[in-house]
């Protein structure tokens, strides 16, 4: 029973790594240096940095469409 509860929180832990760098890479920062600095805290403190990440997510990101949206020429 216990074996079973510890592997569980292992395989949590480790989707929970992997979704925070994921979203890390993908995400627009309001601040440019703040997707290394929360790499490095996930990292570093793996299930703690990304509690932190995921629940200071909204505060750190812009939502707000790219300043710059080239309008290419399609062809038809």
């Amino acid at each position: 029973m216990e074996s079973s509860l510890i592997i569980g929180f292992i395989i949590v832990a480790i989707v929970l790594w992997f979704w925070a760098i994921f979203d890390i890479t993908r995400s627009r920062f309001k601040t440019p240096y703040m997707s290394t600095v929360w790499f490095l805290a996930i990292l570093f403190f793996p299930v703690i940095g990304c509690l932190f990440y995921f629940l200071f997510r909204k505060k750190l990101v812009t939502e707000s469409p790219r300043k710059f949206q080239p309008k290419f020429n399609r062809r038809d």
